[in-house]
């Protein structure tokens, strides 16, 4: 692996796990510390015991790396951050590896600011939610320039992630995969959720339900609707989701914007939509997953928005 100086944006539920894989690879090979930087840049304590080097600014990673990822929550944010390293100074030959879930509107926009500005700019968003992240397992979905995912390939497989999927040169790709994957993962959740307030209100019960989807539908959708049986859909006050209702808005969202550009009808992704936002709406500022349409749904069902175990464990608080 080269000995480039790396370097780190945005360290939330997915970036501090990724991070931290990356930080212990460049450790164990010799490579400089990893460079990074968040909004609360405290959130970086993990990474920062594990021997990477905190800096207060964008600006401050940009000069410092030749290699710079990043992992940010939303479209606009990843669009300031790329206005932030154009600013910060010559970025010639240096390459921009974002990792966040955006429109490919978006990556097509950044890309060409950092071609622009004499850059080059890597789609790389990954699939995995934050415990996977924390295992290196992700599964990334690269398009940019042949060299630029060259550069940052030593990165990826065995050290953040188990497998690459290369979409090519279009950056749009990427994210465009990135979305179908989305589209699975929101259907998913919102079946499952109406599979186990299916189990609830028919009395068969919902561990049963969710013995039958483990043994015939495998591991990943057991775990999905663990997060439903476990509490995990609507954390405690004061807790923080796996992922972020919100941040699963913002993908459904862009996936419809797509379908509809496209000329193509998600209508499960449309109610998994309307039923994630009217869980906000049921419970205003409080912890919500992406998972909480479960919420949403046993209200319609004439069920309480919270199980029992959620009821059980708020009151211990």
């Amino acid at each position: 692996m080269a000995s480039a100086q790396v370097g780190w944006i945005g360290l939330g539920s997915m970036g501090i796990g990724m991070s931290k894989n990356l930080q212990n690879k460049l450790s164990a090979i010799g490579a400089p510390p990893l460079v990074y930087t968040n909004r609360t840049l405290s959130r970086g304590e993990p990474l920062k015991a594990l021997g990477a080097v905190p800096a207060e600014t964008v600006t401050e990673v940009a000069q410092k790396s030749s290699i710079i990822f990043s992992c940010v929550s939303n479209d606009a944010v990843l669009k300031e951050v790329a206005q932030e390293i154009i600013a910060s100074g010559d970025i010639s030959g240096k390459v921009f590896a974002d990792c966040s879930t955006v429109h490919p509107d978006t990556s097509v926009e950044v890309s060409k600011l950092i071609s622009e500005a004499g850059g080059q700019f890597v789609s790389a968003p990954v699939f995995g939610a934050s415990p996977v992240a924390e295992a290196g397992k992700l599964v990334f979905s690269v398009a940019g320039p042949a060299k630029a995912i060259d550069a940052i390939s030593p990165y990826l497989k065995d050290v953040m992630g188990r497998s690459v999927i290369n979409m090519g040169e279009d950056v749009a790709k990427s994210a465009l995969l990135k979305i179908a994957g989305n589209i699975c993962v929101v259907s998913f959740m919102e079946v499952i959720s109406e599979t186990q307030v299916f189990a609830e209100k028919t009395g068969l019960g919902t561990d049963v339900a969710g013995q039958m989807l483990g043994e015939i539908f495998g591991p990943v959708i057991d775990s999905y609707s663990k997060r439903l049986t476990t509490g995990a859909y609507a954390p405690a006050p004061g807790g923080k989701a796996g992922f972020d209702v919100a941040l699963s808005i913002k993908d459904a969202r862009h996936a419809l914007n797509c379908a509809k550009s496209a000329g193509a009808q998600l209508e499960v992704s449309e109610v998994a939509l309307k039923n994630m936002e009217t869980a906000q709406k049921l419970q205003p500022g409080k912890p919500l997953d992406s998972s909480s349409m479960y919420g949403t749904i046993r209200v319609a069902s004439g069920l309480d928005f919270y199980t029992d175990l959620c009821k059980a464990r708020d009151a211990a608080k």
